[in-house]
């Protein structure tokens, strides 16, 4: 089993996870996995680093298949005893112009960005070494979509005693209520995106909590960031920070040093804490 500390930045073949992985392999003092749902992609994207000079490693991963969570799990925890650093970047977001019914839009994107980065958590928290970093990308819309929830929703989602499991009902409801178009007369925003965030930054806080709770002589640190508006596939051309920028508050909070007490269970924007 190797001693080497090690960093996984799920998502990372493209955009914001890519610039991650390539920060973290000029400032990490350890092996940092690139991960991919497509193998070849994955690769290429690994190769595209090399030829910079960086050193990193490749795994296979498809967030929305628990298999393939639990085998990079099985594989971190053979290899090198558990995990230092992870930082939950993957997601999926639809165009504004897109046609698809608003109801499947929420469906498939609350079922990665929420369900399935919560699957990796549940598979791969546990696996966090002492001093470890757990960094899971939001964004500044879960500010706004929770502005654009009924108060009664923002009650239940400032909550300092909501529970995982009553999270996870409160986002299959909002997939719910679209499939029966209610979601607005429920209280919710229009924005399956922001919603998605929402759950994942709210899963942060919920997550800290817990780390609080079980593991306080860990001083493991887990907070949500905003990367800010990236020029992506994803946000498009128009985006005013490159992904190197957008890397920028990620891998601030996945390199706080080991004496540092805080942030944790906050969400960070521009290396700053926010209110949520």
């Amino acid at each position: 089993m190797s001693n080497v500390p090690v960093a996984v930045v799920t998502g990372s073949n493209k955009g914001i996870g890519f610039a991650i992985v390539r920060a973290l392999c000029k400032q990490f003092p350890g092996d940092v996995y690139l991960t991919a749902r497509d193998a070849s992609r994955g690769q290429e994207a690994v190769a595209k680093l090399q030829e910079e000079g960086l050193h990193q490693l490749f795994h296979p991963l498809d967030i929305d298949d628990l298999q393939s969570i639990r085998a990079l799990r099985d594989f971190l925890k053979e290899k090198y005893g558990g995990l230092n650093v992870l930082v939950n970047n993957a997601g999926i977001a639809f165009k504004v112009k897109d046609t698809t019914p608003f109801a499947v839009q929420a469906e498939v994107t609350l079922k990665t960005n929420f369900f399935a980065t919560r699957n990796v958590c549940t598979e791969l928290l546990p696996l966090v070494k002492p001093y470890g970093r757990v960094v899971n990308v939001s964004s500044m819309v879960s500010i706004s979509a929770l502005g654009g929830c009924s108060k009664e929703l923002q009650q239940k989602f400032r909550s300092d005693t909501i529970t995982e499991d009553e999270l996870a009902e409160l986002m299959t409801k909002f997939v719910q209520d679209t499939k029966n178009s209610v979601h607005e007369k429920e209280g919710w925003p229009n924005t399956a995106y922001g919603v998605s965030k929402i759950g994942v930054t709210v899963l942060s806080r919920i997550q800290a909590r817990m780390l609080n709770e079980k593991r306080k002589g860990d001083h493991i640190l887990l907070n949500a960031c905003c990367p800010g508006w990236v020029r992506t596939d994803m946000a498009g051309p128009k985006a005013t920070k490159s992904p190197d920028e957008g890397a920028e508050t990620p891998v601030y909070l996945a390199l706080l040093p080991s004496d540092a007490d805080g942030p944790h269970g906050q969400f960070v924007s521009d290396k700053t804490v926010r209110t949520w």
